[in-house]
């Protein structure tokens, strides 16, 4: 893409970037009561089924999603105008979701500055190994990386992994900001939860938060892993790496069921996002409606989404996603060369 192109992009994508103030506030009003009235009738249809305490549990779910989307437009500083304000609403909605805001914001805007990039991988991404990387790899770290990526442990234990750990533990180097918003929330979940547990006892909050951890966690990532890991999904090596082409053709348009649209933040318009991260949420769809070079973004829907769940590798040579089985032969003239090479040192 031209300089000129890129230009008039940028400039047709900008008068979206300004958040409203009333439309902040209201999104808040039909996000943050909802969760917790979510939840307190979850607690009391505990006495009628449990399978009800599930299902209502699912719903909140959604709503946490919800959160986070507010909580990651406050990360870019587009929720609002105001600096402080974006700060305060991110760090409480970090509470509910369970996300240190200063420590997720450094390492988001780093994702920002380098998706596609394959010389700067591996700053608030999802591990992702070439196929010429995978082939010299290690047997240990070829297993590492298979285990990693495969779909039980992403989705399943991954919710467990990133709320538990990887979001409570601050980095080593982490600046004062940093460390003391990590503090704040870790010491605020831990006071909630105590809280609560006495208040309902530990097994009512289990499977309520549990649920609501479990499931809003798993969306989270599974929103995270589809929208850059499509088959001719945009990564280039630095020299040839540009961010408007990465932000087009690295993020796909996720096109999803109005409801699913609402609940999700609009995240599915992820390609305006990248190109530009300061549209505030409730922008996403208009920018992306009145900018038709926008249009031509990898769509991918419910169904066709699934088939991300097969893409393993990135092919440099094609440029796209191959699976596991794909590169089988190459792994076994792989081994061959390695023995043959030991066979000649005897």
């Amino acid at each position: 893409m031209s300089r000129e192109k890129t230009l008039e992009l940028r400039k047709n994508v900008k008068p979206f970037e300004n958040s409203e103030l009333k439309k902040s506030i209201v999104q808040l009003v039909n996000t943050i009561p909802p969760f917790f009235i979510l939840w307190f009738l979850a607690y009391l249809s505990l006495d009628i089924s449990v399978w009800l305490t599930v299902g209502l549990s699912v719903i909140a779910a959604g709503f946490v999603v919800r959160i986070f989307i507010i909580f990651h437009d406050c990360t870019h500083g587009s929720f609002f105008k105001n600096k402080k304000a974006n700060n305060i609403t991110g760090t409480i909605t970090g509470i509910i979701t369970l996300f240190a805001y200063e420590k997720w914001k450094r390492e988001h805007n780093i994702h920002h500055a380098t998706s596609g990039n394959l010389d700067k991988r591996g700053v608030g991404d999802i591990w992702m190994m070439t196929v010429e990387e995978y082939v010299e790899a290690s047997p240990m770290k070829r297993l590492s990386y298979r285990l990693y990526r495969n779909p039980i442990v992403m989705f399943g234990l991954g919710p467990a992994l990133l709320f538990l750990v990887s979001n409570r533990f601050n980095r080593k180097g982490a600046r004062g900001k940093e460390r003391n918003n990590t503090y704040i929330i870790n010491i605020s979940v831990i006071a909630i939860y105590s809280f609560m547990i006495w208040m309902i006892g530990w097994q009512a909050f289990a499977i309520i938060q549990g649920t609501i951890l479990f499931v809003a966690g798993a969306l989270g990532i599974w929103l995270f892993y589809v929208q850059h890991q499509f088959e001719d999904s945009y990564f280039e090596d630095e020299k040839e790496w540009d961010y408007v082409k990465a932000a087009i053709e690295g993020s796909s348009y996720y096109k999803l069921p109005r409801v699913l649209q609402w609940v999700t933040g609009n995240i599915g318009f992820h390609h305006v996002h990248h190109l530009s991260p300061r549209v505030p949420n409730y922008n996403l769809e208009k920018a992306h409606e009145s900018t038709p070079p926008l249009h031509k973004a990898t769509t991918i829907n419910l169904r066709t989404s699934l088939q991300s769940i097969h893409f393993r590798l990135f092919d440099e040579e094609n440029k796209s996603f191959v699976s596991f089985k794909e590169i089988k032969h190459l792994l076994k003239q792989s081994n061959l060369n390695a023995k043959n090479t030991t066979f000649e040192g005897k």
